[in-house]
């Protein structure tokens, strides 16, 4: 059968698939009829032309729509965490057997909320023997003291605490030690035991001062970080101490620190300003009885171990009651209960029995026979 096709004009890509490509096609404006063969080669790559615009418009079709999905996380997620929360995290033992008690992990350095969860998660079979476990969630507004104690003490009176029990994770020392003095100092609320992760005493404790010279700075002259642009700085910082981390936890952070759920960059510089600006002398004598332990590791490379340890050593002396529990072995090295969860769970062991030890069971009754013969139960 003869078919004739008026001013058809194929795609240069499919004329450059035919033999003879750049001469007159079949059918052409000439009025010429087509001949079967050249049109059986021509519309397998027509057929081919349609599958690819259909597959290039669902694979951007879809794009758009995880990006919307992505801005509307995004956007849940910083409208949420616009205000510091306490963030707890349910457990079937500690909530039966220690209501009344409970951790309260202050998060360190550029630690989510998620990241906070996960750390107490990893510590869960250590931390539960005193206590029922929360996190302070910072808020991506930045970091605030008073309102970090507003949100502490009404969890306390939610739950009905009567024991606290803080652990410092990094900078969270600092914050956990001053935040154990306004409880005392504004509510009477007194702070059972505080340990200190790795904690610096003071920014000279810190042992990449660099750091100072450009977020505090620039926080500090109203200059503001772009979160959007901290991918390259994150990187960076982590390839510089990667003698601490491997490279599957420098991509990890590295991840975390570009996605959604990351602190925010006003957040982090107000979290190295108040680093900047620590000093744990005002302090001194304000924790009342709170007893203090100290884990550190002689190889990390973010804060001097030996003058950290003997800042608050000597300034807490009247509280500090385990001043040397060696993490050798947790990797990286500074400040890592969730890389290394193995290393902390016995030497948090250790402090929980020696400086809050559990009272003694009560003794079974006995019954005693008139002939004196003390019977007691099986």
């Amino acid at each position: 059968m003869d078919v004739q096709v008026g001013k058809l004009q194929a795609p240069p890509e499919v004329n450059e698939n035919l033999p003879g490509a750049g001469s007159a096609m079949p059918g052409s404006v000439s009025g010429d009829a087509a001949d079967p063969a050249d049109w059986a080669r021509i519309l397998p790559n027509v057929s081919r032309i349609k599958r690819t615009s259909r597959r290039n418009f669902l694979i951007t079709a879809g794009v758009s729509l995880a990006l919307a999905g992505d801005m509307l996380f995004t956007r849940r997620v910083q409208a949420e965490r616009r205000a510091t929360k306490i963030l707890r995290v349910p457990d079937s033992y500690s909530d039966l057997y220690f209501p009344k008690a409970s951790w309260i992990l202050f998060p360190g350095y550029k630690t989510s909320w998620e990241e906070a969860q996960w750390i107490l998660n990893s510590l869960r079979p250590a931390l539960h023997q005193r206590g029922r476990l929360a996190a302070v969630g910072y808020s991506n507004l930045g970091l605030d003291v008073d309102e970090i104690v507003r949100e502490l003490i009404l969890h306390v009176r939610e739950l009905g605490l009567e024991k606290l029990y803080f652990y410092g994770h990094s900078f969270g020392g600092m914050l956990a030690t001053q935040v154990a003095a306004r409880l005392l100092e504004l509510h009477g609320v007194e702070t059972q035991l505080i340990v200190l992760d790795s904690s610096p005493f003071s920014r000279a404790d810190v042992l990449d001062q660099s750091w100072f010279d450009g977020v505090v700075f620039l926080y500090e002259n109203g200059f503001r970080i772009p979160s959007v642009l901290r991918g390259g700085y994150e990187l960076g910082e982590r390839v510089v101490h990667k003698d601490e981390r491997t490279w599957r936890q420098i991509l990890d952070q590295s991840l975390e620190q570009l996605s959604p759920i990351a602190p925010s960059s006003v957040l982090i510089q107000t979290e190295s300003a108040y680093i900047y600006h620590f000093d744990g002398l005002r302090f001194a004598g304000k924790i009342g009885s709170a007893k203090m332990a100290f884990l550190g590791n002689s190889k990390d490379n973010t804060v001097n171990y030996e003058s950290a340890r003997a800042g608050w050593s000597k300034v807490f002396a009247s509280n500090m009651k385990l001043p040397v529990l060696s993490t050798e072995g947790a990797r990286p090295a500074h400040a890592s209960p969730q890389w290394s969860a193995d290393v902390y769970r016995p030497l948090l062991e250790r402090v929980q029995n020696e400086l809050e030890p559990l009272p003694p069971a009560p003794q079974e009754p006995s019954y005693q026979e008139p002939n004196g013969r003390v019977i007691r139960p099986a």
